[in-house]
């Protein structure tokens, strides 16, 4: 045996008499999920565990309601309900006299349920200007949230939004563009996209009914001056008649007031 071997085996046994808890695994809390979205008055299951074999207590904190569903020695499962604001969850076990915990966040948010687009005005002539209008009322966080302006399938504009309330509120986009030809062949949509996957969620997304905007093409100057001239001789004719009427009608009354003077002369 060489003397690098000697010398390793004493150390070994001495680290082991020493220490005799360095081999064991550390005492540890679990919480699942740790980082979590949920809607608006929702629920949410969660578990807490620990490796310890023969913990002394355990449990989870929380200002919410909460509902113990199963449990053993060494795990627990709880129903959060009513959830309506963002809030950190605190799982707890006691092993040999130590304690430890593992915090679980917990997002609020308020979805695009309803997306309501508006064009102002719903007629337009080509090359004069138009409102395109996108409003989604009781939504949250904000800061998650995009409003896309859709033509068919062309995106006109993207909207974001700042401040990390998570009050709903209602998101406004609006975009002024100029008529052409092809705006009246496409249909006019919105787009709300509220991204949670920072807060430990997905993508949401809502979209508004599909608009029309009818397109009208400007009128030539002959166009216009056929129209002015139909419309003055029609009304020309429509006073001359009136006072061919006038005229006929006074001529007759003087006939017959005539004729009725010298019968009764006679």
């Amino acid at each position: 045996m060489s003397s690098f071997s000697c010398w390793v085996l004493p150390a070994a046994l001495l680290a082991l008499l020493c220490c005799p808890g360095s081999a064991e695994k550390a005492f540890e809390v679990y919480i699942w999920p740790e980082q979590v979205v949920v809607e608006s008055s929702g629920s949410l299951e969660v578990n807490c565990s620990t490796n310890c074999a023969q913990p002394e207590s355990g449990g989870l904190e929380t200002s919410l309601t909460k509902t113990l569903l199963a449990s053993q020695a060494r795990w627990c499962q709880f129903l959060i309900s009513d959830i309506s604001q963002d809030t950190v969850l605190l799982c707890h076990f006691t092993c040999l006299g130590e304690q430890q915990s593992k915090n679980a966040t917990i997002s609020v948010y308020h979805p695009p349920k309803q997306v309501i687009l508006k064009l102002q005005p719903t007629s337009v002539t080509m090359g004069n200007p138009f409102t395109i209008e996108c409003s989604v009322p009781g939504v949250a966080p904000l800061e998650s949230l995009t409003l896309t302006l859709l033509r068919g399938r062309e995106t006109l504009y993207n909207q974001t939004f700042e401040g990390a309330t998570v009050v709903p509120q209602e998101a406004v986009a609006t975009l002024n563009v100029t008529a052409h030809r092809e705006d009246g062949h496409h249909n006019f949509s919105c787009q709300a996209e509220l991204d949670l996957r920072s807060r430990g969620g997905g993508i949401v997304r809502s979209i508004s009914e599909p608009q029309v905007l009818e397109v009208y093409e400007p009128m030539q100057d002959n166009q216009m001056i056929i129209i002015v001239t139909v419309v003055s001789v029609l009304l020309f004719l429509f006073v001359t008649s009136v006072l061919l009427c006038f005229v006929f009608g006074q001529h007759w009354h003087q006939k017959r007031t005539g004729g009725e003077t010298e019968a009764q002369r006679g």
